[in-house]
């Protein structure tokens, strides 16, 4: 229109900005339910070797502040809790175990169209779901066992309900990881079963003469 100004195109909200996550933080929001759910009675006294190994094995990688190779061991512990040979883990615990999605096409997937951003975001709130449903139930697992469990219940439930209510995923973090520093403090690293070859009877010695 002549003698109308100039005005400069309308821009695109910008995408939000990725979230940042310390490694140490990811670590810890594994590892803290991981010793938990070995430690549940759906395994009858104690889980074989062949999970406490690399729940043992990310727990001393987590101490020497080597994060990847924490990752790595959590992750060989995921595969191990889908294998059918073991007993299956009670909701929330078995979203520890590696993700199977189904097969289907990907116009199936309700991100399918989603941008990046936009996908990366609705990873994060899911993954928030989750931490938000494995703390709360490792804060009543711990509390029926007899561990003081002190405000931690007000607390993870009121962070639950700010982000329900849409609050930031760094909120909901910043509420429950001193919760899962303090369960992974309290709870014991959970022992294997003894082996056949431990548990078989020592032959009986001759008496002496």
């Amino acid at each position: 229109m002549p003698g109308a100004p100039n005005r400069p195109p309308e821009m695109a909200a910008p995408p939000p900005p990725p979230i940042v996550d310390a490694p140490e933080r990811r670590v810890l929001r594994r590892l803290a339910p991981s010793r938990i759910a070995l430690s549940l009675d759906v395994w009858r006294g104690a889980p074989s070797r062949e999970l406490i190994d690399p729940l043992e094995k990310a727990e001393a990688a987590y101490g020497a502040r080597e994060w990847r190779e924490a990752e790595s061991q959590l992750d060989r512990l995921a595969i191990r809790f889908h294998e059918p040979r073991w007993p299956t883990l009670p909701p929330p615990f078995r979203e520890l175990r590696v993700p199977i999605p189904p097969p289907h096409p990907p116009q199936w997937d309700p991100e399918f169209r989603a941008s990046p951003e936009e996908r990366e975001a609705m990873k994060a709130r899911k993954t928030g779901e989750t931490q938000v449903a494995l703390v709360l139930a490792s804060v009543a697992w711990a509390k029926a066992k007899g561990i003081d469990v002190g405000e931690f219940e007000t607390t993870a439930e009121t962070a639950r309900a700010a982000f329900a209510a849409g609050g930031p995923v760094a909120d909901l973090y910043a509420a429950i990881d001193p919760i899962w520093e303090a369960l992974r403090a309290k709870v014991p690293l959970p022992k294997a079963a003894a082996s056949r070859a431990t548990a078989a009877v020592a032959p009986a010695q001759p008496e002496e003469a």
